[in-house]
Formats: C-alpha cells, structure tokens, sequence
C-alpha cells in the first residue's frame, strides 16, 4: 500500500505571527517556521499503520519554498520512506484553487491507495484542501477524523457531530483529514535524522506537474484588500442607578443579543 502525507511548513504556532499587508501573506521572515503539528499528527497515522503492515510506503508532500527543505527532511527523520516538494516561484501566494490543483498533480503521478492531510492548517485555517483534493483526484473523502481505523481495503473512522459521534468508512483510493484528537507524532530520533540525509526526496516544478499558474487559464481567487486587526474598544459600562436592569436589556436588544 502507498499513502500520501501532507506535510506543510509553517509560522512557529507559539511564535507571533505578522501578515504582510502589502501582499496579504503571511510573513515567514518574521520568525522560526516549523512542520505544523497536524500535519505530524497526519503522518503518525500512516507510520502507525505502516509499523504494524509490511509493504506499506508511506510519502510526505509539501508545497513550500524551496528554502524548506530542513522542514520536509524532518518528515523523512519521523519516518516517512521519501517525500516530495513541489517548489516553484509561481506558487508564491498562490490560494485554495491553485494549491490543490498542484497537489493533486503531484498525488496523481503516484497513484497512491491512500491521502491522509490535517483538517486544517495552522496558518491559513481554510480547511477545503482534503474536499478539494479527493474533488480533483476523484476519490472517496472523510473528512474531519477523531479516531482512525486503516485496513486492506479501505479507512472507517469517527467524526463529532452535533448529537454525539458519526461513523464513517470510505474505499480506496481515498482522501482523509485528521483532527488533534489523534496521537503526537513520535519523536525523530538520532538514527532517524541521519537516514533522512540518504533518503529520497524528489523536487517538482509546475513545469513538471503540467499545472499552470496563469489567471487566464483559469479564473483564481483576488485579494482586494488587506488591512490589520482593528485595536480592542473599551466595552460598555453601565452604572446602576436603579435601572440597571432595563439599561442591560437595552444593550442586548441594539445588539441583537437576544
């Protein structure tokens, strides 16, 4: 069995974080970047099936900067057998539309029995790319899972719902995204660091993918503006000369609070 990873690199979660507001990007000059930490959790899920089921080849993908290599090798240090980078300048702010696009193509050319990514990265938080990806791919998709469960045929699992817990299980070729219910990725140990220096790691251009950049060739997101997060107002004081009550519900009512 082969499965995909998607590994993505990251502003340091407990680090501050600044946007560009000349480019409505997140600035990655600004401090340390690392792995996010759902996508870790995502390829846990696959060592973990990989440990206990001889044959299984596990990939990590990410779209980054060519400078994050160190990123994708540490993927390969937790365990991954090879990872590729799909690393282009036309990709440079490039939205949900275009990311996907390139994924997919990148996926497409393995043809892997199995897609795990996180619900949702750190940074952007959109949360569409598994739904996008299985769209493009034409796989099954589940989408949104606490608990796993991967066999020879296919993935079941659970997801929250607003009455209790649902129950999911989709066939291969399958995508899946996974929340932080799931477990830590083990920790990359010496041995491991070492080996991912010898490991394989293909780099992919949008050339090489057949995959345009070009707005003509198909219509993308547009930013129109971009603007920082407006300072926190001091809130309403209500002094309670005997009306405090009615003055309260004056409020709530303008604000339609109630």
């Amino acid at each position: 069995m082969k499965i995909f990873v998607l590994v993505k690199e990251v502003p340091d979660t407990y680090g501050d974080r600044k946007l560009n507001l000349e480019t409505g990007l997140a600035d990655r000059g600004a401090g340390d970047v690392v792995l996010d930490e759902i996508t870790e959790r995502a390829l846990e899920v696959a060592l973990s099936f990989a440990d206990k089921n001889d044959g299984t080849e596990v990939v990590a993908l990410a779209m980054a900067p060519e400078s994050s290599t160190a990123s994708i090798r540490r993927a390969l240090a937790i365990g991954a057998a090879s990872a590729v980078h799909v690393a282009d300048e036309q990709l440079a702010g490039a939205d949900l539309g275009l990311t996907a696009e390139a994924l997919a193509a990148a996926i497409r050319r393995a043809e892997p029995d199995l897609v795990i990514t996180g619900n949702l990265s750190t940074d952007g938080s959109g949360g569409v790319i598994p739904a996008m990806l299985a769209e493009h791919l034409g796989f099954a998709q589940a989408t949104a899972l606490n608990a796993v469960e991967i066999t020879a045929d296919g993935v079941s699992g659970t997801r929250a719902a607003d009455e209790g817990n649902q129950s999911v299980s989709v066939s291969f070729p399958a995508v899946i995204s996974i929340t932080e219910a799931l477990p830590d990725a083990r920790f990359p140990n010496f041995k491991g660091i070492m080996a991912a220096k010898k490991k394989p790691l293909e780099v992919l251009s949008l050339d090489d993918l057949g995959v345009s950049s070009d707005p003509a060739a198909a219509p993308r997101t547009i930013m129109t503006t971009v603007s920082e997060k407006p300072p926190r107002a001091a809130g309403v004081k209500i002094t309670d000369e005997g009306d405090a009550g009615a003055k309260l519900v004056e409020y709530l009512v303008q604000n339609r609070l109630v």
